[in-house]
């Protein structure tokens, strides 16, 4: 089984002026389809590892060769997290259902719950992401290095921002704060709600 890149199911201009045309491209297809490409590579001639899907590969990465234990990990983790991260973009919808009383409860108010998330997500230092997760039953807002995915520690992902600088460089510079609060503008809250169902 080779590793493809998927297909949105949106334009890559339907997030404007909140995540710009030009990076939607440039993030899909240059970055996202790279670590595709390289974990392809990566598996080439190991026939048991084509088998696997990136969760399984990054679920047990001990059980990957050594040679090309990293390859699998940074590339195999740039793939699923960018997968992931397409499913959660969407414009116009609002926090509702049992995820909106979960944040509540946990985070005490949504606005609580959004701030701690931006100041999670601006303190990444170099590539990274921030996650909300379910860790043991409960919501979690989490940060990761690298393309690494809060599967590896056993917590279930909900939600995540890609904080890597190709993801906002070309629009918001330096001012990773104001590409954090433009996200909250095109969280596709519905699937969010959909993870968290599953998840529980």
């Amino acid at each position: 089984m080779r590793h493809t890149l998927p297909e949105l199911p949106y334009q890559y201009d339907s997030f404007e002026p909140y995540i710009d045309e030009e990076t939607m491209i440039i993030h899909h297809l240059k970055h996202h389809n790279g670590y595709i490409e390289k974990l392809n590579m990566a598996i080439e001639n190991y026939p048991e590892l084509k088998e696997k899907t990136t969760e399984e590969l990054l679920s047990n990465l001990d059980a990957v060769p050594e040679e090309i234990r990293t390859a699998v990990r940074n590339n195999g983790g740039g793939h699923l997290n960018h997968s992931f991260f397409w499913e959660l973009l969407k414009k116009d919808t609002t926090p509702s259902g049992k995820i909106l009383a979960e944040i509540n409860l946990t985070f005490e108010s949504f606005d609580n719950f959004k701030e701690k998330f931006l100041k999670s997500a601006i303190s990444v230092f170099g590539s990274g992401w921030t996650w909300l997760v379910l860790n043991d039953g409960t919501l979690e807002i989490t940060n990761t290095s690298g393309h690494d995915n809060p599967i590896m520690e056993g917590k279930t992902p909900l939600m995540v921002i890609d904080m890597w600088e190709h993801a906002y460089y070309l629009k918001f510079q330096n001012e990773k704060s104001e590409y954090v609060t433009s996200f909250f503008n095109v969280i596709n809250w519905e699937k969010v709600n959909e993870n968290f169902m599953e998840a529980k």
